[in-house]
């Protein structure tokens, strides 16, 4: 016996279940009952080795019972940016209702990047994830379809399922865009702007048609501006452009919260007071916008929930996939007034 096996390691590589079962002298299938059915070992049996485990810090090859079984108590979930404390909170709603199933999430983060996204779908197809929850991007959805005809159940988050193929969560992203503003019209507000991001966005789209409803019917203006991003420079160097032009705007609804911080910076640079000359409002009910300087108003998208009903949707097709019907749950988001908008 080597002078690294006494002390409790394998001098190559990591130890195996004949390394357990070596040094505990039993047999490979004994080690294979304590694991997966302690029920049939003898508690003296048991306690050798379990004692065997710890020396030698075996762990189990989880892989190899998945492609043994055809699948794993893991949920995969591919979001499209980490960063945006949004698809944080889907994902602790996630979280919570897969430890609930009895099930482990694991989190991806694509990070705005297709490839890394079909990459990350692969990852999870060939780890035998029980099922998958995607937050994908405005893109088509081939590979996600490649692995549900490999048997994995797929659900979309924040995006509506594009057919009947798969069940889908999304918010409702007009309403929302409607709802933001209504309430800067109900505070005061005369003359308004819609600051868009990119318009092949799908969400982008849908809240600026929002927008446009709630101005239409209140007979207010709204100019629109496209912004070439979703985050806090470009909504700041929009702002700068808007708020310095002859035509005076004293309401902006974004499509971000980080854009509607860059507005409101955009306004500090130029001496105009929010909400008093300029009413500001976000989308998404990031994590900071509660707790900036001019805490920020916003929509919530109650991603949490989006999250937890995504479990939901993707137990139901695990549990009956031949009984499953596809549909897409609609979320309505909320209204987070606070200091960049109240007026009264």
């Amino acid at each position: 016996m080597t002078k690294a096996f006494e002390e409790g390691r394998k001098a190559d590589g990591p130890a195996s279940m004949q390394d357990v079962a070596d040094r505990a002298g039993v047999a490979i299938g004994t080690v294979s009952n304590v694991l997966n059915r302690p029920d049939l070992v003898s508690e003296r049996t048991r306690h050798k080795v379990e004692t065997a485990i710890a020396a030698l810090g075996f762990v189990r090859n989880s892989s190899a019972r998945n492609l043994a079984a055809g699948s794993s108590d893991m949920v995969g979930l591919v979001v499209v940016d980490i960063g945006n404390s949004f698809f944080v909170d889907i994902a602790r709603g996630a979280e919570s209702a897969s430890e609930q199933a009895g099930l482990k999430l694991l989190l991806a983060n694509s990070d705005v990047d297709l490839r890394r996204q079909a990459g990350y779908l692969a990852l999870f197809d060939e780890a035998r994830a029980a099922g998958l929850l995607l937050a994908p991007l405005d893109a088509p959805l081939e590979a996600a379809y490649d692995v549900q005809d490999h048997g994995r159940p797929i659900v979309l988050v924040n995006a509506p399922g594009p057919d009947k193929r798969m069940c889908s969560v999304t918010v409702d992203d007009e309403l929302g865009a409607q709802i933001a503003t209504e309430h800067l019209i109900e505070q005061g507000c005369h003359s308004l702007a819609f600051l868009a991001g990119p318009l092949e966005f799908r969400a982008v789209r849908h809240r600026l048609a929002g927008a446009q409803k709630a101005a239409n019917q209140a007979s207010v203006p709204l100019t629109v501006v496209e912004a070439d991003s979703l985050k806090a420079p470009s909504g700041r160097a929009a702002a700068h452009e808007l708020l310095t032009a002859p035509a005076v705007v004293d309401g902006i609804v974004c499509c971000s919260d980080p854009q509607a911080a860059g507005v409101i910076r955009a306004a500090v640079d130029l001496d105009i007071s929010v909400p008093g000359e300029l009413a500001v409002i976000g989308y998404d009910d990031n994590h900071f916008a509660a707790d900036s300087v001019i805490p920020v108003s916003t929509i919530g998208g109650a991603g949490s929930r989006m999250g937890e009903l995504a479990v939901q949707l993707l137990l139901e097709e695990i549990t009956d996939p031949v009984g499953h019907q596809h549909r897409t749950v609609i979320v309505e988001p909320r209204l987070i007034a606070r200091r960049s908008t109240r007026r009264r």
